[in-house]
């Protein structure tokens, strides 16, 4: 086969694996969600396989199914601390006075009107009420409801199916720690498979050392988060402390949605508890400098010893990454883009190691 005909076949194939992956989109999820939690678990399946009674140790599989009955416990527990807490909190936003809000709003809501037939936003007989009860009328209907109670049936489906799939595929992952990166090397060719695995091993010690620091992260986030709010007496403190963690995971846009976030739940409750609206500006300014005081511990502690220690990147080249993955993919590149980075860094390595770019951002791998 010459070297034309060679380009060509793995052109196709290329673009043949390319294909299924976007036909098959929810599968890779499901494969892709498993490794992540297989990558987190593969460390507490190897400190079971330690534990000896005298000379009797519980077998393999055994761990691996313990291993994901521990993560499995610990999301669980998340989820019965969390939804409670957004129930009442829904509740205590039911009790809100609208009479008192309406009154408070009636003068802010003039001048909004004002600004708006000034800048001929709007007609000058025209009322900032009515328009919105217009476009929402228009939006809404009987086939939107028809359609949202679908969707979310729908959604009850894929949610329990994709569940299980992710919950089966993690097991045999964590069974079989090097399932998943051996059906991978099934993709590369014969040739290449000496750094294939060179690849794989380098990629996933890096990438479990990256996950167990995210979660350090934002577990120390969600402390911080919520111990500083308890202490200034603002309520809900832990509900807003997990979301404003959990949004950490997009990097610096998320502290930016999880403060929004803690600011309307904050404010909320304390409507809804007969707080004084003359002190709400107080509590916005408390819940903000709160998590303004997290996110510097964040950025100038924890995301250095993070980037630092587990993916051997500087923390100004991780900030250009995620700019430019932000700018090609969104948030979801935001999201995505130290862990591809990472396997980038790592296959370049191997395969462009005379290059001194490449020699410089790969010389501490």
């Amino acid at each position: 086969m010459n070297n034309i005909t060679r380009i060509i076949v793995s052109a196709v194939v290329i673009a043949l694996i390319a294909f299924l992956a976007w036909r098959f989109s929810n599968i890779v999820t499901y494969v892709l969600i498993a490794a992540v939690l297989s990558i987190m678990g593969n460390p507490l399946v190897k400190l079971l396989n330690k534990i000896r009674i005298k000379q009797w140790k519980f077998p393999h599989f055994i761990n691996s199914l313990l291993a994901l009955i521990i993560i499995i416990v610990v999301i669980g527990g998340l989820i019965s601390i969390i939804v409670p807490l957004i129930a009442n909190q829904a509740e205590m936003i039911s009790q809100i006075n609208l009479e008192e809000v309406t009154d408070s709003l009636e003068k802010p809501m003039a001048d909004l009107q004002e600004f708006l037939v000034q800048y001929n936003f709007l007609r000058e007989k025209e009322s900032f009420e009515t328009v919105i009860i217009k476009n929402f009328e228009s939006v809404v209907s009987f086939a939107t409801f028809s359609d949202i109670f679908r969707n979310v049936l729908d959604l009850a489906g894929n949610l329990f199916i994709g569940v299980f799939a992710v919950l089966f595929i993690t097991f045999f992952f964590l069974k079989e720690e090097d399932l998943f990166f051996n059906g991978i090397l099934l993709l590369i060719p014969l040739k290449y498979q000496e750094e294939g695995r060179k690849i794989l091993s380098d990629s996933r010690r890096l990438l479990s050392r990256y996950f167990v620091g995210l979660l350090i992260e934002l577990t120390i986030m969600v402390t911080l988060i919520s111990t500083g709010l308890t202490i200034f007496g603002v309520k809900n403190a832990f509900l807003i402390g997990f979301f404003g963690g959990i949004m950490n995971i997009i990097p610096y846009l998320g502290p930016v949605i999880g403060a929004i976030l803690g600011v309307v739940i904050g404010t909320m409750t304390f409507l809804s508890v007969g707080g004084a609206y003359s002190d709400v500006f107080t509590l916005i300014v408390t819940i903000i400098g709160t998590f303004a005081g997290a996110n510097f511990v964040d950025n100038m502690v924890l995301q250095p010893w993070i980037y630092s220690n587990s993916v051997k990147a500087h923390p100004l080249e991780i900030f250009l990454v995620i700019m430019i993955a932000g700018s090609m993919a969104g948030v979801v590149g935001m999201v995505l883009a130290i862990p591809a980075y990472t396997v980038l860094r790592i296959i370049a390595k191997q395969f462009l190691y005379n290059s001194r770019l490449v020699q410089q951002i790969t010389k501490n791998i």
